[in-house]
C-alpha cells in the first residue's frame, strides 16, 4: 500500500526505531489525576520513557477544559477523582466531536474487571493499574501512539482518496460541459453512449441563417483584438437567446451564425421559436450598435422543411445539418434585406397570426429561380 500513498503519506508510515525517540518528544501527553503525589509519579514515569510535553490535570473537569484548549496524543485518565470520574469524562467526550477519539489510558487503584470494560467500552484504548509497572506502561503507552499514527495515516489516506475522487468528479464535469458546448445534449450522451455514427432524419425542422453586414468593411479599420471582442459580445448575446428560446445554435462561420429548431428533439412549434430568436437577436443587435457607436445590420433567413442532422468528423467532430432546407434558409439570408427577417413561404404557413408578416412578393433567389417570399416584422 505504502508504494500507492504521497511523500506525506509514507512518512507517517515508514517510521524508523531510531525516530521512535524523537516521535516521544513530540507527542503532547495529558495527565489527569486528583493525587498531586500521583501526578508527579506519573510525569516522572513519562520523562523517564522520552516523553517532554507533558500536561497535568486536577480532576476530571479540569481535564476536559485541557482537552479543549488543545489537542493531545495521549491522556491518562485516572478512574476515581471526586469532581468527575474518568468514565464521565470519557462519555463527555463523546459528547463533543473536538475531543472524542483523544487516545485515552485509564489508570485505576481498582482491579475489577468489569470496570475496565466499562472504561474501553466508553472508549478508553487501555487499561492499567495504579501504580503502573514501568515497562507495562511503556508498551501501553507506545502501542497506543501507534494505534494514533495509523489512524492518522488512514485519515490522511481517505482523504486522499476524496480529493481524488473529487478531482476525477471535476475533470469528468469539465469534459461533459465541454462536450455540450459543442454537441447538443442528447446527441453527447449518445456519443458517450458508445454509438459510433450518429445521424437521423427529420420530418420538418426550422433553419435559420444570419449574417453580419459591414463586418468584412468594418474588419479592415479595426484591430483585430477589438474586431473579436466586438464579434464575441454579439455571438454571446445570441448564444443566451438560443438558450432561452430553448433552439439548438449548430455553428458559426465568421460572421454568419447557423441555428435550428426542432431538433435534436422534436417540437411542433419549430418555426415559432425560430421565429422569436430571430426577432430578439435583431433587438440584441441594435442594443450593441447603441452601445459602441457602430452601424452594423443584420440578414436574417428563415426556411421549414425535412433535414439529416449527425455528427461528422473524428478529431474535430462536429453536428451539422444536411438537405435542400439548409441551402434555402441560407439563400433567404443571402436575398435578403439588411436589418430585415426573409423567410420562405413553408415557413410563413407554419406561423400563426401571432406574428406580423408582410409579403415580398416573387424575389430571384440563386439555384431556386423566383420564390414567393415574405417578412417578419415582429409579434402582434
Amino acid at each position: 500500500m505504502s508504494e500507492q500513498l504521497t511523500p506525506e503519506a509514507k512518512s507517517l508510515v515508514e517510521i524508523k526505531p531510531d525516530e521512535v525517540a524523537d516521535s516521544l518528544k513530540k507527542s503532547e501527553v495529558l495527565v489527569v489525576d486528583d493525587s498531586r503525589l500521583m501526578r508527579m509519579v506519573l510525569t516522572k514515569a513519562l520523562k523517564d520513557l522520552g516523553f517532554t510535553n507533558i500536561d497535568t490535570a486536577v480532576d476530571g473537569r479540569d481535564a476536559i477544559n485541557k482537552l479543549l484548549e488543545k489537542p493531545y496524543d495521549l491522556m491518562l485518565l485516572d478512574m476515581e477523582m471526586p469532581e468527575m470520574n474518568g468514565i464521565e469524562v470519557l462519555t463527555n467526550m463523546n459528547f463533543d466531536s473536538r475531543i472524542k477519539g483523544t487516545p485515552t489510558i485509564v489508570i485505576s487503584g481498582n482491579e475489577q474487571i468489569d470496570l475496565a470494560v466499562q472504561c474501553i467500552e466508553a472508549g478508553a484504548e487501555d487499561y492499567l493499574i495504579k501504580p503502573p509497572n514501568p515497562t507495562l506502561l511503556r508498551a501501553r503507552v507506545t502501542t497506543s501512539l501507534e494505534k494514533k499514527r495509523l489512524r492518522n495515516l488512514d485519515k490522511l489516506r481517505f482523504a486522499q482518496l476524496q480529493a481524488e475522487k473529487e478531482l476525477v468528479e471535476l475533470e469528468k464535469e469539465k469534459s461533459e460541459r465541454l462536450l455540450l458546448n459543442i454537441l447538443p445534449g442528447a446527441i453527447a450522451g449518445r456519443l458517450k453512449g458508445g454509438e459510433k455514427t450518429i445521424a437521423n432524419g427529420h420530418h420538418v425542422v426550422s433553419v435559420m441563417f444570419a449574417d453580419l453586414c459591414g463586418f468584412t468593411a468594418l474588419s479592415r479599420k479595426t484591430t483585430p483584438d477589438d474586431l473579436v471582442r466586438m464579434l464575441n459580445e454579439i455571438f454571446t448575446a445570441f448564444d443566451n437567446i438560443v438558450e432561452h428560446h430553448q433552439v439548438e445554435k449548430i455553428k458559426t462561420i465568421g460572421d454568419c451564425y447557423m441555428l435550428v429548431g426542432g431538433l435534436p428533439n422534436h417540437r411542433d412549434d419549430h418555426a415559432h421559436a425560430v421565429a422569436d430568436a430571430a426577432i430578439e437577436m435583431v433587438k440584441a443587435l441594435q442594443r450593441i450598435n447603441e452601445k459602441n457607436g457602430t452601424e452594423l445590420a443584420m440578414r436574417v433567413g428563415i426556411h421549414s422543411g425535412p433535414v439529416v442532422a449527425g455528427v461528422i468528423g473524428k478529431i474535430k467532430f462536429t453536428y451539422d445539418l444536411w438537405g435542400d432546407t439548409v441551402n434555402v434558409a441560407s439563400r433567404m439570408e443571402s436575398s435578403g434585406m439588411p436589418g430585415r427577417i426573409h423567410l420562405s413561404e413553408q415557413t410563413r404557413a407554419t406561423l400563426d397570426s401571432h406574428f406580423i408578416l408582410e409579403e415580398r412578393g416573387m424575389v430571384e433567389c440563386k439555384g431556386l429561380g423566383q420564390v414567393k417570399t415574405f417578412f417578419l416584422n415582429g409579434r402582434s
